[in-house]
């Protein structure tokens, strides 16, 4: 159930970037965060009380909202170094250090996947980088710098949403996730205040951005409960193969070509996966 659970939750994460991208073309993306955040946020207060019954405990709340801030951070790098038209070093560099960092702390806490889980795990981190690879050209070194950079401050953020929301007991049910939009939801109007930029959706795009923040928030639904019965580090590796859906889909919807580096890593991931399943 774990496997099926953590790989649910790379394909709505997937789903969830590609009609996000598709909602930013006409709209801004702090405007569509916040509409697919909000979205999400209210499908999650309706389940909760019926998920989870039991008094969620302090703690489970300040997980909650610390994977909600490090998230909302890692988004901003991403997004800022996305900026700087760099996505062939900021999109692997990111994907790779966000699965690496969970991955390591599994680790730590003593984790030991069996001998063919542990060449899954081994094959999805190639995977990982070639899913987000996105050929470029050299530009100016200072600017590669700046972009590796955000790359490594949006995968800690990313890396530290998925250990800070895998340390929530079981009994919290999805009250931490509550917190964590919460936290989310927070730090991005305060950037949309503090540069003073307009909130708006298009009509035609918000059934887009909605999908954004439904399918956001049930990957991260399904890669809580993956971690509360299974091993951080295979949920964690699996989880972040969110790019081949994308893929997937850009090739289905917009007719885009998939590259031979996507198309080895959507053959490694698939290799990888199955491993996994198999331990």
């Amino acid at each position: 159930m774990t496997a099926i659970l953590s790989l649910l939750s790379a394909l709505l994460y997937g789903s969830a970037d590609f009609s996000g991208g598709h909602a930013t073309r006409r709209n801004s993306v702090f405007s569509v965060m916040l509409f697919s955040q909000a979205a999400g946020a209210i499908v999650a207060l309706i389940v909760a009380p019926i998920v989870g019954r039991d008094a969620p405990r302090a703690v489970d709340f300040a997980w909650g909202f610390l994977s909600g801030l490090t998230g909302s951070i890692g988004l901003a790098a991403l997004y800022r170094g996305l900026a700087l038209h760099r996505a062939a070093i900021v999109s692997p560099v990111s994907a790779l250090v966000g699965a690496l960092v969970p991955a390591a702390f599994g680790a730590i806490l003593g984790e030991r996947p069996s001998r063919l889980a542990l060449a899954g795990a081994v094959i999805c981190l190639p995977a990982i980088f070639l899913l987000s690879y996105e050929k470029g050209d050299s530009g100016d070194r200072s600017e590669l710098r700046a972009s590796f950079l955000y790359g490594i401050v949006a995968g800690l953020g990313f890396g530290s949403f998925f250990i800070a929301i895998s340390r929530t007991s079981s009994g919290s049910g999805l009250w931490p996730l509550i917190a964590a939009r919460a936290a989310s939801l927070a730090a991005t109007a305060a950037f949309v205040v503090a540069g003073g930029k307009r909130v708006s959706v298009a009509r035609k795009d918000r059934p887009a951005a909605l999908f954004a923040g439904l399918a956001d928030m049930g990957a991260n639904v399904c890669f809580l409960l993956a971690s509360r019965s299974g091993l951080l580090i295979l949920v964690t590796l699996t989880s972040s193969l969110f790019p081949a859906p994308t893929v997937l889909l850009a090739r289905i919807f917009h007719g885009q070509r998939i590259s031979g580096p996507r198309a080895a890593g959507i053959a490694l991931a698939l290799a990888g996966v199955a491993l996994i399943g198999l331990r």
